[in-house]
C-alpha cells in the first residue's frame, strides 16, 4: 500500500510577501513619526485669557427682592353711615392735608347739635347765675345775719351789766334782772346759729354750690361737644398730602361706617420693603447708600436704608428692611417688584479678580489658575474676602505679579501647556462664570 506524505515546509512565497509588508508598514510609521510629534505638542497647548490682579476699591452688594411700596397711606372710612352728599376728588386727584374730599347727609345730626347747643347756652346761664349772682347774694346775707345777731347780743350784754349795777343798788327788783338775763341767752344762741351758718356757707354750701352748676355746664358742654363730633364726621377730610388711588362709591350711595370711601397715598417717597438675613442685617446702618433696579427703568434707582427692624420676622427669622427712594416725577409705581442692592463692607485697597477666574473644588475650596514662567497653567489656592457682581477680594493665596487665567481655565489641568490671546468659541463658553472642579 502506498503511503502519501505531507509536506510541512513552509512555503517560502508567501512569507517572503509578509515580511516585505511588514517591512513597509514600519518604514511608513518612522516616517510619520516627527510629525505626529509636532501635533502632539499643537493639540496640547491650550489659548487663554489672563490678567494680573486689579488693586483698588471693592464694596459688597447685598442683593435681595423687595416690592414699592407708598411713604405713607390713608384708607379713609366715615365713622357713621350715611349717603353720600358729594364727592370733591376723583381718582389721580392730588390732596393737601385736611382738604375736604367728602360730604355726608348730615340733616338730622345737625338738627341733634342745635338742640344740644341751646342746653349748653342755658346751662352756661346758669352757671353764670349762680357764680355771680345767687351764691355771692346768700353769703353776703348769712354775713349780714351774723353781724345783726352780734349787735343784738351786745345790746343785751350791755342791758344786763346795767341792771346788775341796779339791783345791787336796790332800785329794780330782780325780776327785771331775770328778764335781761334770758333775752341776754336768746341774743348769745341766735348769734351763735348765724355764726355756724356763715361758716357752713364759705366752707360747704358756696362750694357744693359752685361744683353743681359747674357739673351742670359741662354734662351740656359735653352733649354739644358730642352731637357737633357727629356733624363732623359727614365731612370726611384727607388726613395726608397724597394721590387719590381709590374711589369706590359715587354720590347718592349709602357709606357704611367703618368701610373706606377714600384711599390717599403720599408717593413723593416710596419704600422698598424686603426682608435681609440676621447676619447680612447686622452690618447694615441707617442712611446707607443703596439701589433699587426697577423693570423698565435703564439705569439703577438710587435710595438709603430707611428703617431696619429692630426685631426678626416669626415666621421667616429675617429681618425687614426699607429703603427710601425719591419719586417727586411720580414716574415709579406702587406694587411694583424690584430688585435692590445694598452697600454693605469696603475695602479701600483690595486685591481683586474678575469673579470668572475663581474655580471651586467638590469640598468648597476656592482656587485660580495662574500662567507660570514655564508657559503652563498652575493652580493657586486662594482665599477669597468681599464679593462684588464682577469682582472679588482674595485676602491670600496670591500676589500682584500672578497672571491669573480669567478665561478658558475651566477644565484645565495643572501642568497643561498654555498661551495668552484671544480665547477659543469652547473655551469662552467654559470659561464663563465661576468654574467647577
Amino acid at each position: 500500500m502506498t503511503t502519501i506524505k505531507k509536506s510541512t515546509k513552509p512555503n517560502r512565497g508567501i512569507d517572503l510577501k509578509l515580511r516585505w509588508a511588514l517591512m513597509t508598514a514600519v518604514a511608513l510609521t518612522i516616517s510619520l513619526l516627527p510629525g505626529c510629534k509636532k501635533e502632539a505638542a499643537t493639540e496640547t497647548q491650550v489659548t487663554v485669557q489672563a490678567e494680573h490682579p486689579e488693586q483698588g476699591p471693592i464694596a459688597e452688594h447685598i442683593t435681595a427682592d423687595a416690592v414699592l411700596a407708598p411713604l405713607a397711606q390713608a384708607a379713609i372710612a366715615p365713622k357713621i353711615s350715611a349717603p353720600v352728599r358729594k364727592f370733591f376728588v376723583q381718582r389721580g386727584s392730588r390732596v393737601k392735608e385736611g382738604q375736604l374730599l367728602v360730604t355726608l347727609e348730615n340733616s338730622d345730626l345737625a338738627a341733634a347739635a342745635l338742640d344740644n347747643k341751646g342746653t349748653y347756652m342755658a346751662a352756661e346761664a346758669a352757671y353764670a347765675t349762680a357764680t355771680k349772682a345767687q351764691v355771692p347774694e346768700d353769703t353776703q346775707k348769712a354775713e349780714a345775719d351774723v353781724a345783726q345777731t352780734k349787735a343784738n347780743l351786745d345790746l343785751n350784754l350791755s342791758i344786763v351789766n346795767g341792771r346788775k349795777k341796779l339791783f345791787a343798788e336796790g332800785a329794780i327788783p330782780g325780776r327785771d334782772l331775770d328778764t335781761a338775763q334770758a333775752a341776754l341767752v336768746q341774743a348769745q344762741a341766735a348769734y351763735n346759729a348765724a355764726t355756724r351758718h356763715l361758716e357752713s356757707m364759705r366752707n360747704v354750701s358756696r362750694e357744693a354750690a359752685l361744683k353743681s352748676a359747674q357739673g351742670q355746664l359741662t354734662s351740656a358742654e359735653g352733649k354739644y361737644n358730642g352731637a357737633a363730633a357727629q356733624v363732623s364726621y359727614s365731612e370726611i377730610r384727607s388726613p395726608i398730602n397724597g394721590v387719590v388711588t381709590e374711589r369706590p362709591l359715587f354720590a347718592g350711595e349709602t357709606a357704611a361706617a367703618g368701610a373706606p370711601v377714600v384711599t390717599v397715598m403720599d408717593t413723593s417717597s416710596l419704600l422698598a420693603k424686603t426682608h435681609i438675613a440676621q447676619s447680612l442685617a447686622q452690618r447694615m446702618k441707617l442712611g446707607e447708600e443703596a439701589s433699587v433696579r426697577v423693570p423698565g427703568v435703564a439705569e439703577p434707582v438710587p435710595a438709603k436704608i430707611a428703617l431696619i427692624s429692630p426685631a426678626l420676622d416669626p415666621g421667616s427669622t429675617t429681618v425687614e428692611v426699607w429703603l427710601k427712594i425719591e419719586n417727586k416725577g411720580g414716574a415709579l409705581k406702587v406694587g411694583t417688584p424690584v430688585k435692590v442692592s445694598i452697600t454693605g463692607r469696603t475695602e479701600a485697597q483690595a486685591l481683586k479678580i474678575p469673579s470668572s477666574s475663581i474655580l471651586t473644588a467638590q469640598d468648597g475650596g476656592k482656587s485660580v489658575m495662574v500662567v507660570g514662567s514655564d508657559g503652563a497653567a498652575h493652580r493657586k489656592a486662594v482665599t477669597l474676602g468681599l464679593v462684588d457682581a464682577d469682582d472679588v477680594q482674595v485676602t491670600a493665596g496670591l500676589a500682584p505679579g500672578d497672571l491669573v487665567i480669567t478665561g478658558g481655565a475651566y477644565g484645565l489641568d495643572d501642568g497643561a501647556k498654555v498661551k495668552v490671546g484671544a480665547a477659543a468659541d469652547d473655551d469662552q463658553k467654559s470659561g464663563k462664570g465661576e468654574g467647577k472642579e
